[in-house]
């Protein structure tokens, strides 16, 4: 449990970087939902209507546009942890406290720009015909399997970074090539579609493809194929224990090195 100093420290991080994110812009955090209706856009014209990626699962534009904001959100998280530290050292120079707070303020921070992004996701649901149903309730153990994964991967980007500049470039790559290695542009559906039965397999014990396809069965259509009904035990369950474990091991790690940061910076 965070102790009370904590607890207000970070609510005020996280007010400062939500009021700050967009300061200076015309539109303002208007931003938090024009860029991925335009990044959607842009996905959806060329992936969809001119490859043709389209697997036939009912409301398939919506399923790109889930995949897309979750994506942003991990993206965004962990970009935005792993320069947490360096980019608040003015405040660890001077102040005494656990400096974990300043990571988890940033995933915090994407989350609220997040939850934002799916209210508008919803909304583009409802307007297509997307039934509302009990299924729904399965967004909060999958919201939070992705902030537990965010935040550890947030933890080990932010420790690293602090000695290795390098990591930034290094981690956005990775990034890029998540992307395309996640099914987001297309299914898993798609893919199985094709005969790809044991890329299927593989793709899925990524915990980011289990969540998005999780997310796509329950919140937009049952034809959604998820993790369960692709790989056996191990490979089922290997991709929901992967975040735990990272966050233990961020954890860890972070705690370790945090002492030497004020040091370092």
């Amino acid at each position: 449990m965070l102790s009370r100093k904590n607890r207000i420290l970070l609510q005020e991080l996280i007010k400062t970087d939500f009021k700050l994110r967009y300061q200076g812009s015309v539109m303002g955090h208007l931003w938090s939902i024009l860029k991925p209706l335009l990044l959607f856009g842009i996905m959806y014209i060329v992936f969809v209507r001119f490859l043709k990626f389209d697997d036939g699962t009912p409301h398939n534009a919506v399923g790109l546009l889930l995949g897309m904001t979750t994506w942003n959100f991990f993206s965004e998280a962990t970009n935005m942890g792993m320069h947490s530290i360096v980019s608040r050292g003015d405040l660890i120079r001077k102040l005494n406290f656990s400096k974990y707070i300043i990571v988890i303020s940033s995933v915090m921070g994407a989350m609220i720009n997040y939850i934002i992004n799916l209210g508008v996701v919803v909304l583009f649901a409802l307007i297509n015909g997307v039934s509302f149903n009990l299924g729904w309730l399965m967004i909060i153990p999958l919201l939070l399997e992705l902030v537990i994964l965010a935040t550890g991967i947030s933890l080990v980007l932010a420790s690293l970074y602090v000695k290795f500049r390098d990591i930034a470039p290094i981690w956005e790559v990775i990034l890029q090539g998540g992307l395309y290695a996640t099914p987001i542009i297309y299914s898993i559906t798609f893919i199985l579609q094709r005969g790809g039965s044991s890329v299927a397999q593989v793709m899925l014990l990524n915990p980011m493809a289990q969540i998005i396809q999780d997310l796509r069965h329950f919140l937009i259509h049952s034809s959604n194929v998820t993790v369960w009904q692709v790989n056996d035990f191990i490979g089922v369950i290997i991709p929901y224990i992967i975040p735990v474990v990272m966050f233990m091991i961020g954890f860890v790690m972070f705690n370790k090195n945090a002492k030497k940061f004020a040091e370092i910076l």
